[in-house]
């Protein structure tokens, strides 16, 4: 794109020619203006071409093929002239279940003045025997992820319009796998449920499939779903549209593109990775590993930073940590990692994704060591989701690579609106540092970085109540660790564990029925004894305004406890005279009854 096409008028949502179910869910969503890929690239959609679209993230990429596949759907079932059958016309891929649910989360408020006409299936958060009987049904749009699809398509010839794909290293681990799964090439099923889609058809898109999207295209391969795709391919017609949306153009996204589209239009927006410091502004703290722990503490305790926000860290074993920590000081928090089950990966936080206490999210980006995905480390929960209302990202471990920088940051920041990221830097992260402040200086043009002004020194007093908390986090660690021989931090962070699967248990919606029939085992689950969780110590829970630094006690939120009002002192004859005052006509004459 030239610059003087990037300067030509906006092109609202009222011009493209869209249906006007469309523009009425466009103004309920309240999206006033396209954004620069929604502008560029839905009139190019709505034409019909190929596209690649690679866009910062938080640019509106769903959006983008979000808005012309239910037009072209509603084109095609608006016909008069000929008889529509019901089948499935567009399969949207993604690299992972929360990713698809959130796509379908945006389908459905796109469709949702198209009531008894588009209808959306997720294929990805239900297991294959409860989705297979909605599949008969011929739903308009499927969401999922490509190893969910196959499952489908490997024993399937029925039609369907859309396909959201779903992962396959999220299936339940109930099920030994008899081969090694990068040998197979194709079909990704467990002995059961191979046999079962052997024996019933699912899914055809050989005839209907119109569109084809592959969202996050440069996480597909390294997530492991290139035989998936290959697979996938073999079942679509030989014409169909095909889009491609990436935040990133590497070496797997031009594989992909060999591979899905043809004579593509490539539209590669002229912005930055990241937005401009108006809308994000980004800081960095240089400080000692320990020191890390008593400034997380101190922003949050007095208030320093406000609103959502979400920490990243780089292990599963040290998000426990962190959140075991936290708790000591009643700071709201919660865990969100790849090893939950998808259903607990979704946080409620209240109306328009603020609860009534600003909750902190917690969220870490690294998977353990034996995760399948070949290339990439990151978890898909740090990529594509948009996280509602997030003011503030938190680098509490500093990201391996600036790919994975951009990513975080761009968690917040989001759609026009305003937000923070502060990283904080050890000496041992120094060498990623310096790959990051590169890239943004290429991109930005300037100093993007900002060094974050505080004076570590002023929290001395904050330093023994922050070891405080972090010994009594290990304290039970260090006593079974004796009787054990294992590593005391990992104790604490395993009865965590042990408490969200108990939990897990009990919420689950599968053992709903084995629980009512077998009462005893639920009534043990629940009253089973007390794990060796860190105890809460409740002088920690308040700062004592003693311990506040005095540049400070200006700058916080209430951190401390509050001060009681005195109030002094009046008497009966103080009491009148004030009555009298406030009351000119009143001269204490006290009426008879």
């Amino acid at each position: 794109m030239s610059d003087t096409e990037d300067e030509k008028k906006k092109l609202p949502f009222h011009e493209m020619e869209l249906d006007e179910r469309i523009l009425k869910a466009i103004a309920k969503l309240g999206w006033i203006d396209p954004t620069l890929i929604q502008e560029r690239g839905i009139p190019l959609l709505l034409e019909g071409r190929d596209l690649l679209a690679r866009g910062r993230t938080g640019s509106g990429k769903t959006g983008a093929f979000s808005i012309p596949l239910i037009q072209r759907i509603l084109r095609i079932k608006g016909r008069q002239d000929i008889t529509v059958n019901q089948a499935v016309r567009g399969v949207v891929l993604c690299p992972s279940r929360e990713l698809s649910r959130q796509t379908t989360q945006v389908l459905t408020d796109l469709a949702n003045s198209c009531v008894g006409v588009i209808r959306i299936l997720d294929i990805g958060s239900k297991e294959v025997s409860a989705v297979k009987p909605l599949l008969r049904d011929l739903p308009d749009i499927l969401v999922g992820t490509p190893g969910r699809l196959a499952q489908h398509l490997s024993c399937t010839t029925s039609q369907v319009d859309i396909v959201l794909l779903v992962d396959l290293h999220n299936i339940s681990g109930r099920f030994v796998l008899l081969v090694d799964l990068h040998n197979i090439s194709g079909r990704y099923c467990t002995p059961g449920r191979l046999a079962q889609h052997l024996r019933e058809k699912n899914v055809d898109l050989s005839s209907s499939l119109e569109i084809m999207v592959i969202d996050e295209a440069d996480l597909i391969f390294s997530f492991g779903f290139e035989a998936d795709i290959r697979f996938i391919l073999e079942q679509v017609p030989p014409i169909y549209q095909a889009v491609l949306t990436s935040a990133t153009l590497s070496e797997d996204v031009e594989k992909l593109k060999k591979l899905v589209l043809n004579n593509p239009v490539i539209l590669k927006l002229s912005e930055p990775d990241l937005p401009d410091s108006s809308q994000l502004t980004q800081y960095v703290f240089k400080l000692e590993e320990e020191e890390k722990y008593v400034l997380i503490y101190a922003l949050f305790k007095l208030e320093l930073i406000r609103g959502k926000t979400i920490i990243f860290v780089s292990t599963v074993d040290r998000c426990y940590k962190m959140k075991l920590y936290l708790e000591q000081f009643n700071i709201p928090c919660c865990v969100l990692n790849s090893e939950l089950p998808a259903a607990s990966r979704y946080i409620d936080d209240g109306e328009n994704g603020v609860g009534k206490s600003k909750k902190k999210e917690k969220k870490v980006d690294k998977d353990k060591e034996a995760s399948k995905r070949v290339k990439d480390k990151e978890s898909g929960v740090a990529r594509g989701i948009d996280f509602q209302f997030v003011s503030n990202v938190v680098n509490f471990d500093f990201p391996k690579n600036s790919d994975s920088y951009v990513h975080r940051v761009g968690r917040t920041a989001r759609a026009g609106q305003i937000g923070t990221a502060l990283s904080l830097v050890a000496a041992k992260e120094m060498d990623q540092l310096k790959e990051v402040e590169d890239r943004l200086q290429q991109v930005a043009g300037g100093e993007a970085l900002r060094p974050y002004q505080f004076k570590m020194e002023e929290l001395d007093g904050f330093k023994y109540r922050a070891r405080d908390a972090w010994r009594a986090v290990t304290k039970v660690a260090v006593r079974e660790a004796r009787l054990k021989e294992i590593n005391y931090v990992q104790v604490a962070v395993r009865e965590a564990r042990l408490k969200e699967i108990k939990q897990e248990l009990l919420n689950s919606n599968k053992l709903i029925s084995y629980f009512e029939d077998n009462p005893r085992d639920r009534q043990i689950l629940r009253h089973d004894k007390n794990l060796h969780i860190v105890k809460q110590q409740e002088h920690l829970r308040n700062v004592p305004e003693y311990i506040i630094p005095e540049t400070l006690r200006s700058m916080t939120g209430g951190g401390g406890r509050k001060k009681k009002k005195n109030h002094p002192q009046i008497s009966d004859v103080q009491k009148k005279f004030n009555k009298r005052k406030a009351d000119p006509l009143d001269f204490g004459v006290k009426r008879k009854k």
